[in-house]
């Protein structure tokens, strides 16, 4: 062989490694590292837009339980038209509905999303797109299952409401739902799914019914951050319709933020439920309601679209609902396991303090020295990757068992709006960059 045709071998081969190389990074690139064929068996995936990003998590909410009064028929022959809030815009969408508490399978025979005009059930001209699973514009949700739809392309804007509609002719008995919205959304007698005026829309609800994810790709974050709690998470004392939940005010941080300062270019959804503890379950049921941080870890948290890092705020319903004295140790150590979980998924975990309850009508003193106790150990730095002080920067300087005034809904246990953007401030955002150390 000739030096010439030696040149122009190598030459060929070098095309072909750099043509390789650029088929595989675009393909990682459109992937966002999801096990979604999980949740859908069967499930053709959902082709990624053109543009480029990724997909993120810019809602969601944990299924907390079945709806009272829908085990007989459920929303059957009506249209659900949830409200929920984005925290990161894109160029398309996706949704995930569940069937959890349902006891035969769900049928959703139309779906569609669309941006809010403004607070209340219209559609913003223009906007309304069907909603397909599958290419199909029906699907059914088996009883204890959820789907995730196809990729719907549409605008959709950062710090917005979108509108996810549903019709189902038929009962699938109990609603899944999660009951503290802290936002109103509606529903409509007959399939109203893609009516955008919402003046059918006469019934009003305080929960999200089967909805409980919404996806975006979007250029605007690069990864997801999951808030895990209870109560002080899902917001409930906060102003309904609002949206000044802590991590409201946190994904508005990061965004502002993102990419300066060390600061991660990250969405934030919210994983809180009403009660919850980081060990016992709650309710009894099939399956069980209110499931504790532990077991509803890997589809609250692991099952979220594209997770980079994880909030904790748990500990504080184990004391107050433990019949007895609470151990401290049983507390830190479910704390420490579910860390450990989390690790193994590569995610860096940032845990909160417990805030202080005098005057809640749960307290003792008892339950006081618990509570220092577990703050102790989280300060020490031996159970979170980092820590967010929640209780230095909330309690009363001059009586440390309380809320400060200004900081308290009035029951002495959950903050007030103030309370939250408070604990959103104190914040380090730069704490949620980079991946779980090998060893904590």
């Amino acid at each position: 062989m000739t030096r010439r045709h030696g040149y122009a071998l190598l030459s060929a081969i070098i095309t072909v490694i750099v043509a390789l190389s650029a088929a595989i990074y675009f393909g990682v690139a459109a992937d966002d590292g999801g096990d979604h064929g999980a949740r859908r068996p069967g499930a053709p995936g959902s082709a990624a837009p053109a543009s480029g990003g990724t997909w993120v998590g810019t809602w969601s909410a944990s299924p907390s339980g079945a709806e009272p009064g829908t085990a007989a028929k459920g929303t059957a022959g009506r249209s659900v038209r949830n409200v929920v809030h984005t925290d990161v815009g894109g160029t398309s969408a996706r949704i995930t509905l569940s069937n959890l508490y349902g006891h035969r399978p769900l049928a959703i025979t139309h779906a569609s999303v669309a941006v809010a005009s403004a607070n209340g059930p219209a559609a913003a001209p223009g906007t309304m797109r069907r909603v397909t699973f599958g290419g199909a514009p029906s699907v059914v949700v088996p009883a204890g299952q959820q789907v995730v739809s196809d990729a719907v392309r549409t605008a959709v804007p950062h710090d917005s409401d979108l509108l996810v509609t549903t019709y189902s002719p038929t009962s699938s008995g109990p609603v899944t739902f999660h009951r503290h919205a802290r936002q109103i959304s509606y529903a409509a007698r007959g399939d109203r799914t893609e009516d955008p005026s919402g003046t059918a829309y006469t019934e009003r609800t305080p929960s999200w019914r089967y909805l409980t994810a919404l996806d975006v790709f979007s250029n605007e974050a690069a990864g997801t951050v999951v808030a895990l709690g209870d109560s002080i998470t899902d917001g409930v004392t906060s102003t309904i319709g609002a949206n000044h939940r802590w991590t409201d005010v946190l994904a508005e941080r990061l965004r502002r933020a993102a990419g300066s300062g060390g600061v991660p270019r990250y969405s934030v959804v919210n994983q809180g439920i009403n009660g919850n503890r980081v060990l016992p379950d709650g309710s009894l049921g099939l399956p069980v309601e209110n499931p504790s941080g532990l077991s509803r870890l890997d589809r609250d948290v692991l099952g979220r679209t594209n997770v980079r890092a994880v909030i904790v705020d748990l500990g504080v319903n184990d004391i107050l609902r433990t019949p007895g004295r609470a151990d401290p140790d049983r507390i830190t150590a479910g704390l420490r396991t579910l860390v450990s979980r989390a690790h193994a998924r590569g995610l860096k975990v940032v845990g909160a303090t417990l805030m202080p309850f005098e005057g809640h009508r749960g307290y003792r003193p008892d339950r006081e020295k618990v509570r220092q106790a577990v703050n102790a150990q989280i300060r020490s730095g031996t159970v979170y990757d980092a820590v967010v002080d929640f209780d230095a920067a909330l309690r009363d300087p001059y009586d440390p068992r309380r809320l400060r005034a200004d900081y308290d809904s009035g029951d002495h246990l959950h903050p007030g709006d103030r309370g939250f953007a408070r604990m959103a401030e104190v914040f380090d955002l730069a704490s949620l960059k980079g991946a779980a150390p090998a060893r904590l």
